[in-house]
């Protein structure tokens, strides 16, 4: 793969990967309760439902939705009940100083935050339009997949740090139990804004 090309794929990939959407919506609000470290493991989660997305594109289940429209409009329907879920979660967070030790574990697990990513169209559009533009043919097509799969890793890790630090950032103005249900109630209706995107992408 040409350094042309891996640039343009960076810039494909971090494009996606920064811009607002549910994934970086819950990285903010874990970052805000849970602090920066508490968050590595939803980053993790993410990262590796991410490269499973991108699998599944590379090597052919993804063509599952093509061939079955129907398989397609019940992942989008499955898709919209658990982003609801994950944001009625977010809304009715409990209130929770960073300055003091809790035992408490954050709202959204990592293996949450991997699956969210199968109901996610904006990770499937990552993964098939990576795939689809930038995989090379032939012989090339497997060590072109890795480095798209190194690539995606990358501008992910930036963008969820971005976003983690943003929340982190945000809880600093968050002295109150009143603020913080407001910030709650916030992060939680944005979330549920996405999922019109998932039907009218």
């Amino acid at each position: 793969m040409t350094t042309s090309l891996v640039f343009s794929l960076s810039i494909f990939l971090f494009i996606a990967a920064i811009t607002p959407g549910p994934n970086n919506l819950l990285l903010t609000s874990s970052g805000a309760h849970v602090g920066f470290k508490g968050s590595l493991k939803l980053m993790a989660g993410i990262i590796l439902g991410m490269q499973c997305v991108l699998f599944s594109s590379a090597f052919g289940i993804a063509a599952l939705l093509i061939i079955y429209p129907a398989l397609h409009i019940g992942l989008k329907l499955v898709g919209s009940i658990y982003l609801l879920w994950l944001a009625w979660k977010t809304a009715t967070s409990n209130y929770q100083r960073l300055d003091i030790p809790v035992q408490t574990a954050q709202s959204v697990s990592w293996f949450q935050g991997g699956l969210l990513q199968f109901l996610n169209p904006k990770a499937w559009m990552m993964g098939l339009g990576a795939v689809g533009s930038f995989s090379l043919s032939g012989d090339a097509y497997f060590s072109s997949i890795g480095v798209i799969s190194v690539v995606m890793v990358i501008v992910n890790l930036v963008a969820g740090i971005a976003w983690i630090l943003g929340g982190t950032l945000i809880s600093l103005f968050l002295q109150s139990r009143h603020s913080w249900f407001i910030f709650n109630i916030t992060m939680g209706l944005l979330t549920a804004a996405c999922v019109p995107l998932i039907w009218f992408e």
